[in-house]
């Protein structure tokens, strides 16, 4: 068995990490690297794409609205061309700092927009696909099923199903809106054991017991999760317990 293990690395604001990065970059197999939308600046770019080229990780863009004030987590409506440009230009801004990237995850709001919504879905991708082409390779898109997952099969382009591990499942497979209850999982054991679960099974219990069927190639950890560098640490540890290859698919 074999499973990636992604996390959201690289968010530094106002010059301040959000994150150890130090300490997760060597648990990951692949890290989202904020590139200026959400979080992130030249320096943190620089140093993220140094820790993973040392550490063995690949190396992921994580864009997101431009929304720094709310960490990217409120959702916008921007007209598609202006989107699209501004994806374009955080792909550009990790590739200028030596990042071979090898696949992109849109970050919070932006990430759960281009699911339902399919004019953000062919933004990002029109900016993906651009980008696929300069480097003369298809880049794979990193998230959850929906518009975003047909923009990119309709552009020829690889889309990797993700599970997140640190986050609360509702019933029917989405996540609980951060804020609510039950929203995050602190427990490091609690999310270990999921981590195997998900694996071995294809399957996470939602908040409510319902066992949820997820079919996931990608497991998310978050660097500012209350606890992240313990919890990224349990589960790994029960990952190689369970004879379970952590290992990048790009």
């Amino acid at each position: 068995m074999r499973v990636d293990l992604n996390a959201d690395l690289g968010e530094t604001v106002d010059g301040r990490p959000t994150a150890d990065d130090a300490a997760m970059f060597p648990l990951v197999s692949s890290a989202n690297i904020a590139c200026g939308g959400h979080a992130g600046d030249a320096a943190s770019l620089r140093l993220s794409v140094a820790r993973a080229l040392a550490d063995g990780v690949a190396v992921g863009a994580h864009p997101s609205y431009l929304d720094r004030a709310n960490f990217g987590r409120v959702r916008r409506d921007p007209p598609p061309a202006e989107l699209r440009a501004s994806v374009a230009a955080q792909l550009d801004a990790l590739v200028a700092v030596g990042g071979d990237v090898r696949y992109v995850k849109p970050h919070g709001a932006l990430y759960h927009a281009v699911i339902d919504d399919a004019a953000q879905a062919a933004a990002v991708i029109g900016a993906v696909a651009d980008l696929s082409a300069r480097l003369g390779r298809p880049l794979p898109l990193l998230g959850l099923p929906g518009r975003i997952s047909d923009a990119a099969r309709a552009a020829g382009l690889p889309f990797v199903h993700e599970a997140f591990l640190d986050r609360g499942y509702r019933p029917d497979g989405s996540l609980v809106p951060r804020g609510e209850p039950d929203a995050l999982v602190h427990d490091p054991a609690v999310v270990a054991a999921r981590a195997v679960r998900l694996v071995a099974r294809g399957e996470v219990e939602a908040v409510d017991g319902t066992i949820v069927d997820v079919d996931a190639a990608s497991l998310c950890l978050h660097g500012d999760t209350p606890a992240a560098v313990e919890i990224a640490r349990a589960v790994r540890r029960a990952l190689d317990t369970a004879g379970i290859e952590v290992r990048a698919p790009w």
